[in-house]
């Protein structure tokens, strides 16, 4: 599906949603010299936007609220940009390209983007709507976790991804000996999309001596009842219960698609964008959590980031080259411990694996290769040669003439490649003069 679409000077571009991703798209379209002069923004949230990746530090303690903000309210005003904030939209009428909201409000569009993100996944089990069930979403969520740490007693987060880790120890920090956290994840090993055995183990082990609980290949069976309505317990599948004043649910999110849902759109496990994020009504365009492109649906920033340059260029009248997939890397801080992770997190049979691990420092490098060039690695504690090992799997270097240098890092490894490369080129040679 690929439908061309122009939004010129004088038509209203209405985006709904004020996250990061709407967020990301207006800083792109106020500096283009044809951006649409008629912008208006809905966000269903009391503030602008403000950066997610935060909130764990702002849980923790770490930082003021005010940090977060991406753009004060003056910014939208300066750019001429019409906020909406505390409202949300309900319907649309696409005959009429007409926006009804939840306070009643009308508002028309010439073109749309709906950047709705994602809400958390909340698992199917008995006593899932208990009070005393919260999720980690957005600024709300974490005012309610600052309350369970100040109350103390036993926090239980559903989750052993990034999310869920954060999550704990935010409420670890925030709660002292006075609250006890634990993790539960369904695998058999913390963050199982983006490391390997050996780095989970680690991360695991320096959780445990911080004090949080882990509870890995721990399947939810529900959750427990005081009688009153308020959760007090959570029980696994294997018959074991666990004590639970509060329960953070952290594992995966649903897009919201609603909206597209509602209004015709064609939609999937979220709404189906083309190459240009334009639905399958040609004034319709989707962004980042809330779409999908070919199979893929978006957690990560990067991704949608390159979204946001087409979109942003297509709104302004050009014609971008269409959005396309491309292999990610993953850098993360989990806890105060660095990762950096892309590729496979475990080895088949067609890979040669490359492993480093310093008992002192904690420092743990695993790399895959195939064929001399470099698919995967996870980077534990010391990432600082993460990017170049990912630059050199994007480009497919062979690294046969380095192999033996790549655990020590880029500079090694670039000079012993430079210099194969430097004595493999051909020489230059004058010809002998005739006798």
């Amino acid at each position: 599906m690929e439908i061309a679409s122009r939004c010129s000077q004088t038509d209203h571009l209405v985006i709904i949603g004020n996250g990061m991703a709407s967020q990301r798209l207006l800083d792109a379209l106020v500096r283009h010299p044809q951006r649409p002069h008629r912008i208006t923004v809905v966000g269903e949230e009391p503030v602008p936007a403000y950066n997610r990746i935060l909130l764990s530090p702002l849980l923790a303690g770490e930082l003021a609220p005010e940090a977060l903000t991406l753009q004060d309210a003056s910014w939208y005003a300066d750019n001429d940009v019409t906020l909406i904030l505390g409202d949300r939209v309900t319907a649309i009428d696409r005959e009429r390209r007409l926006l009804i909201t939840h306070r009643g409000n009308t508002l028309r569009y010439d073109r749309l983007v709906l950047a709705t993100g994602s809400r958390p996944a909340l698992p199917a089990v008995p006593g899932i709507t208990l009070d005393g069930v919260h999720t980690f979403r957005d600024l709300r969520d974490v005012s309610a976790l600052e309350a369970i740490a100040r109350q103390g007693g036993n926090a239980v987060v559903i989750g052993g991804g990034l999310l869920g880790l954060e999550a704990a120890e935010g409420l670890r920090k925030r709660g002292g000996r006075a609250l006890t956290v634990s993790v539960l994840q369904r695998s058999h090993r913390l963050m199982n999309r983006q490391l390997d055995t050996t780095a989970a183990q680690l991360l695991e082990a320096t959780l445990r001596e911080r004090g949080i609980l882990i509870e890995t290949g721990a399947s939810l069976a529900a959750l427990e009842d005081n009688g009153r309505g308020q959760v007090q317990s959570v029980t696994l599948s294997d018959g074991r219960k666990l004590p639970a004043d509060s329960i953070i649910v952290a594992a995966g999110i649903t897009p919201n698609a609603e909206l597209g849902q509602q209004s015709g759109l064609v939609c999937d496990r979220a709404i189906v964008v083309d190459g240009h994020l334009t639905t399958s009504d040609a004034h319709i365009h989707a962004l980042g959590e809330c779409c999908q492109f070919e199979q893929h649906t978006y957690g990560l920033v990067e991704p949608i980031w390159r979204q946001v340059d087409v979109l942003a260029a297509v709104l302004c009248g050009e014609t971008p080259a269409a959005y396309q997939e491309a292999p990610t890397a993953t850098k993360l801080k989990v806890s105060g411990v660095s990762l950096f992770a892309f590729g496979p997190t475990e080895a088949a049979a067609k890979h040669e694996e490359l492993r480093y691990q310093d008992p002192e420092t904690g420092d743990y490098c695993r790399l895959l290769l195939q064929q001399g060039r470099l698919v995967g690695a996870v980077l534990y504690g010391d990432t600082r040669h993460g990017p170049w090992y990912f630059e050199q799997a994007l480009a497919a270097t062979d690294l046969t003439a380095c192999r033996h240098l790549l655990l020590f890092g880029a500079t090694d490894a670039q000079t012993a490649l430079d210099a194969h490369l430097d004595t493999s080129s051909p020489s230059l040679s004058l010809p002998r003069e005739a006798a």
